[in-house]
């Protein structure tokens, strides 16, 4: 073989190997160290290998790392080039004979160390950015050209405050078994002895995929954006489970169910109180993976509550049955949270003697080779009660007012979900709602107190079917009297009374001497107390007449959807016929006020010419029958 062709395959393999991306990383943190009590920091860069599926060219490239100090009242700032000050081998949280179907696990944790002065009384950040995650991971977008960026921020420093991070406490958890329950703690130390509260937050993106050493292009104070996350995993929500995974924002404790497997982006912050005040949040970003694997003896309370790590929230009684769903077990112990309480049985029951939070631990197959304990919290607060009022009246198109009448031994009540029945919902305390239509609807409320009783109560409210109506406008011939027809009430009221022998019943008497139009109002009050308004218009004309339409449009437009003869001077419709092309009957009547919608046999009728037969009676008793075509125009 020619030397240059050698050469030539040479340089086409390195190259079809590509950059080498740092794929190797599932983790980092980054504390600070207040030193001397004046401007001089410790800063302490962490970052987690996956030794055993991460590529070792990548791991060799992370030291030495590359890291920026910024002053953010400037921007200005240095990057640093510093080595590893030491490398662990971060031990396995399983043992191998505890767990069926173990993976095979590898994780370091790389140190930087170094010190820096800082410009008194204005803020800094330290940055780390690398390229690139696991392609796998499953909860967010792009994760194979997704770098990373490790950070944290420097409050304000001089002599007289000098701020020192939290620091986490634990090692992060190699692996997680799906459907099997996970306690980890998450908590930290403060050296400060800051109060400190616990977050999911946001990971971001970091350095560029292109490059193939760990040194970015332009690291700068600015933070890049956020990791995208898919549906329907976020930053508060990174995995899915049953329980979801949750932490408690007191204790840093996560807990949860996962049921999928996978790989997930999982981003804790560490919050630091001082004087009530939030001075400042220390992060660590890690890739939690769940496996199929399970362990051998699993002990597990079930979680009954929605609050954090909670078995059961008890408003009823001080007695709870304890629920045992573990396995592999063969011995258990119970201990109820309170001193000399406890129990060997599968499935205890015990009566607290007082409210309030209790620990519960469960401990499998104790004193054995693969033991398992399980905490959780119950809480005794009885009693509780969930209860609703309605006022009335209740009436369609009105607000109707509800009042929450929850009864809670240990208030006050923090939350309510209100459903109407009509597909509305409200989280208020006291609501409002409007109901378009008259009915029964099934309403119901629960309510939740701040110890975390929660009750619901159903209850079935009636709307009246009220529907206000002053009757059809009408024609008449001049010198005649009319008789007016409400309904839908118990109490009428018609403005204005002009020309009517009463005002205050439903079907008064109206004599018009005069042609022209006259309205009239009717005020209309329902026997359960609706009230509503309904108009009529009385035309009164100077001789009688008889007219039907030409043409109609039965399209439900509300506009002349109707075929009805309108007349005046006439006692009686004695029939009112429409016949179709073939002679078939499709509509009979014998009023004034019912008209054809334009359906025959319950289906819509086709457009056309239709035929119709008018009969009536006139004034003097006379009959008429009259005769002619309409056209039906959809």
């Amino acid at each position: 073989m020619r030397p240059w062709y050698l050469i030539s395959c040479i340089l086409i393999a390195l190259l079809a190997l590509g950059p080498a991306r740092a794929s190797h990383i599932v983790g980092g943190e980054v504390y600070y160290r207040c030193m001397d009590g004046g401007t001089r920091y410790q800063i302490q860069l962490i970052i987690y290998q996956d030794c055993f599926e991460g590529e070792q060219t990548a791991i060799r490239q992370d030291t030495p790392a590359f890291i920026g100090v910024f002053n953010l009242a400037t921007g200005a700032g240095s990057v640093g080039e510093f080595e590893a000050a030491s490398t662990l081998a971060v031990p396995a949280n399983f043992q191998n004979e505890c767990v069926n179907n173990p993976p095979t696990t590898c994780l370091n944790k790389v140190t930087f160390i170094f010190e820096t002065t800082l410009q008194p009384n204005v803020p800094h950040r330290v940055v780390y950015m690398r390229c690139c995650r696991n392609a796998s991971i499953q909860n967010i977008s792009q994760p194979g050209t997704t770098g990373v960026t490790y950070f944290c921020d420097i409050p304000p420093t001089n002599v007289a405050y000098c701020n020192s991070s939290a620091v986490f406490k634990n090692f992060p958890p190699q692996i997680i078994c799906v459907n099997n329950p996970l306690v980890y703690d998450h908590s930290a130390t403060d050296p400060d002895g800051d109060s400190l509260t616990y977050e999911f937050c946001d990971a971001y993106q970091g350095g560029e995929a292109s490059i193939n050493d760990p040194k970015p292009k332009n690291l700068k104070p600015t933070l890049p954006p956020p990791v995208v996350y898919i549906s329907p995993y976020s930053a508060l929500k990174p995995m899915l489970g049953n329980p979801t995974l949750q932490i408690n924002p007191k204790t840093g404790m996560i807990s949860g169910t996962p049921n999928l497997q996978g790989r997930y982006v999982v981003t804790v912050c560490c919050n630091e109180w001082r004087n009530g005040v939030k001075i400042n949040s220390t992060r660590r970003e890690f890739q939690f993976n769940v496996t199929n694997c399970s362990k051998a003896v699993v002990a597990n309370i079930p979680q009954f509550s929605d609050e954090f790590n909670t078995y059961i929230v008890e408003c009823n009684s001080r007695t709870v049955k304890f629920v045992n769903q573990s396995s592999g077990g063969f011995r258990y112990m119970w201990q109820f949270g309170v001193p000399g309480a406890g129990s060997d049985q599968f499935e205890p029951e015990y009566t607290y003697p007082d409210t309030g939070t209790y620990v519960v631990k469960l401990t499998v197959n104790e004193g054995s080779t693969c033991p398992d304990t399980i905490s959780r919290l119950v809480k005794i607060y009885p009693d509780y009660r969930a209860d609703f009022e309605v006022s009335a009246p209740l009436c369609p198109n009105a607000p109707v007012q509800f009042f929450d009448q929850s009864v809670a031994t240990h208030p006050p009540i923090v939350a309510w979900s209100w459903q109407f029945g009509d597909g509305a919902i409200s989280a208020d305390m006291n609501p409002v709602h409007v109901y378009p239509a008259g009915g029964v609807y099934a309403v119901s409320l629960t309510s939740k107190s701040i110890k975390g009783c929660r009750d619901t109560v159903a209850k079935e409210i009636s709307i009246e079917d009220f529907k206000p109506f002053a009757g059809n406008d009408t024609f008449i011939v001049r010198g005649e009297s009319v008789d007016f027809n409400a309904v839908g009430g118990a109490e009428y009221l018609w403005t204005p009374s002009d020309g009517l022998n009463s005002a205050t019943i439903s079907n008064p008497r109206g004599f018009f001497p005069d042609t022209g139009t006259f309205s009239y109002n009717v005020r209309i009050t329902s026997a359960g107390g609706c009230q509503g308004n309904d108009s009529i218009n009385v035309f009164v004309v100077p001789e009688p007449y008889l007219f039907v339409p030409s043409a109609f449009t039965p399209n439900k437009d509300g506009l002349n959807d109707l075929l009805r003869p309108l007349g005046a001077g006439y006692k009686d419709v004695r029939f009112f016929r429409i016949f179709n092309r073939w002679g078939q009957l499709v509509f009979d009547s014998n009023g004034f006020d019912e008209g054809w919608d334009g359906t025959y046999n319950d289906n819509r009728a086709e457009m056309g010419v239709y035929y119709w037969v008018l009969g009536v009676t006139d004034r003097f008793g006379q009959e008429q029958k009259i005769k002619g075509d309409v056209t039906l125009v959809r």
